[in-house]
């Protein structure tokens, strides 16, 4: 097997969104040499559904890297191909694809994994967007070696950061982005010289984060309104928390809101003032002030603009739609 050159190891990347086009960015930056890029096969997006390549794909083929797409890793072709490749290390992030024990076992310090919580805390597709919905205060990287099971091989490194009350999905998403390079690198540098100490996970302090479905992006007025209004952080940029006026009504995306220190006994669901400052809806628990918002095809506005763009749209004493 190829020993690591001097310039750094031979590293072989698999990733597939943004996020990990931002870590194999910092990797392409270092001393290492990124000898080749796995991501998901290209997938239709936008309106016209073309196909589309991966960012972590767009970012390797500017560099000239070889890139890989196949459907899966659990073939003999797809891991002769790997294992051709004499790689020191695999760097893993939100790849999307299992990686079965035969692909762990290839490269010669096997696999690390990026993972944007602070492990064990959320395992699983969705830790940022999971973490903001839990109401959790903290959240960071983790660089892991990876293992057969979900996000549960031992940690390598740590880097954390607050999550602040105000902060989107997106906010902590590039917040996260930021930590994991030096992380990884640091990771890396302690694999080279011998010097990592893997510490196991305990599995009593996990929590699973199950991938983000636009159906629970609804918000049901009967929930508290800090709850919804984590709810509607957690889900920008993506898929956008929304409500309806009524049952058949198309959805109005909910881009920003917070939960007020006031109370209303009024019914779950009732605007109970509609002015400049946000639309007040009368929730399970509290007040919730939404703040921006998306009427069907238009582009996201402040309330005041579209309370002057849409007048009588919205009104006190109204009472929007529930989830079924």
């Amino acid at each position: 097997m190829t020993q690591a050159t001097a310039q750094g190891l031979r590293i072989v990347f698999a990733g597939t969104p943004d996020f990990a086009a931002r870590q194999l960015q910092a990797l392409l930056a270092s001393e290492h040499q990124v000898i080749a890029a796995y991501t998901q096969p290209d997938r239709p997006a936008g309106r016209g559904k073309k196909l589309t390549a991966s960012p972590v794909k767009q970012l390797a083929q500017a560099q000239q890297i070889l890139v890989y797409q196949p459907a899966t890793l659990k073939t003999q072709e797809a891991q002769a191909q790997l294992a051709a490749l004499e790689a020191d290390v695999m760097v893993v992030v939100a790849y999307g694809l299992i990686l079965p024990q035969a692909v762990l076992d290839i490269p010669r310090l096997g696999c690390i994994n990026i993972h944007a919580s602070l492990l064990p805390r959320w395992r699983g597709a969705a830790p940022i967007q999971r973490a903001i919905q839990a109401g959790d205060t903290v959240s960071g990287v983790t660089i892991m070696q990876m293992d057969a099971g979900l996000d549960t091989g031992d940690m390598l490194v740590k880097a954390q950061c607050p999550i602040e009350p105000e902060d989107s999905a997106g906010d902590l998403h590039d917040r996260l982005a930021e930590l994991g390079g030096p992380a990884t690198l640091e990771t890396l540098r302690q694999l080279q010289a011998g010097t990592a100490t893997p510490e196991v996970q305990d599995d009593s302090e996990s929590c699973y984060a199950p991938k983000i479905s636009k159906a629970e992006a609804a918000l049901d007025w009967r929930r508290p309104a800090p709850e919804l209004a984590r709810q509607v952080r957690a889900f920008n940029p993506f898929p956008i928390a929304f409500m309806r006026t009524g049952e058949q009504e198309q959805p109005i995306r909910v881009w920003a809101a917070h939960a007020l220190d006031s109370q209303s006994t009024a019914e779950s669901g009732t605007v109970i003032a509609a002015a400049p400052t946000g639309l007040d809806i009368a929730c399970g628990e509290g007040v919730l002030r939404l703040e921006t918002l998306q009427l069907p095809g238009k582009k996201a506005m402040s309330v005041a603009d579209l309370l002057r763009g849409h007048p009588g749209s919205f009104s006190p004493g109204q009472t929007l739609a529930l989830p079924q």
